[in-house]
């Protein structure tokens, strides 16, 4: 790590253990990493390796996605691979787009949620009222995966 960034990190840490913040700073290198699938798509990565070298992969493109901790870049390298063998074929899809838009918007939805959690008391309602909108949009995933003829076989799907 160069000075100037020591120094910023060190400006950064003083600042929240003056707001009450238990601080640990973990000396890590990230690494990312993108692939052009088409001249439409593009997938990318992020993973930091930290001092106990540990990998935590994160997908930042097409949509973010936070996939989760491995304990090699042998481990990284796997499911990067099994993530692009999906996307290329994803891609060839007359949906990928429609698809991203839709995750983004699940994104979008999201980060809302987290300001009106955030920034209003909201009233039992409202809650009542997302979580069956939320048990909606299960039903239709749940009654897409039982029509649609699946088209990648590499693994088993990890949420269906």
């Amino acid at each position: 790590m160069n000075k100037y960034v020591l120094s910023e990190t060190n400006q950064h840490v003083m600042k929240l253990i003056q707001m009450g913040a238990d601080v640990t700073v973990v000396s890590s290198q990230m690494v990312y990493v993108s692939f052009d699938i088409t001249e439409d798509v593009t997938v990318s990565y992020v993973y930091n390796i930290n001092k106990k070298n540990k990998y935590f992969l994160e997908r930042i493109r097409p949509y973010p996605l936070p996939v989760k901790t491995y304990d090699s870049a042998e481990d990284i390298c796997n499911i990067i691979k099994i993530d692009i063998e999906q996307f290329k074929i994803a891609a060839k899809s007359h949906n990928v787009q429609a698809f991203i838009k839709t995750n983004q918007a699940f994104h979008d939805i999201i980060m809302k949620f987290e300001d009106l959690f955030l920034y209003y008391n909201i009233k039992p309602e409202v809650f009542k009222q997302l979580k069956m909108d939320i048990e909606d949009i299960e039903k239709t995933i749940d009654e897409a995966t039982g029509t649609a003829t699946r088209v990648y076989f590499g693994k088993e799907p990890d949420n269906l």
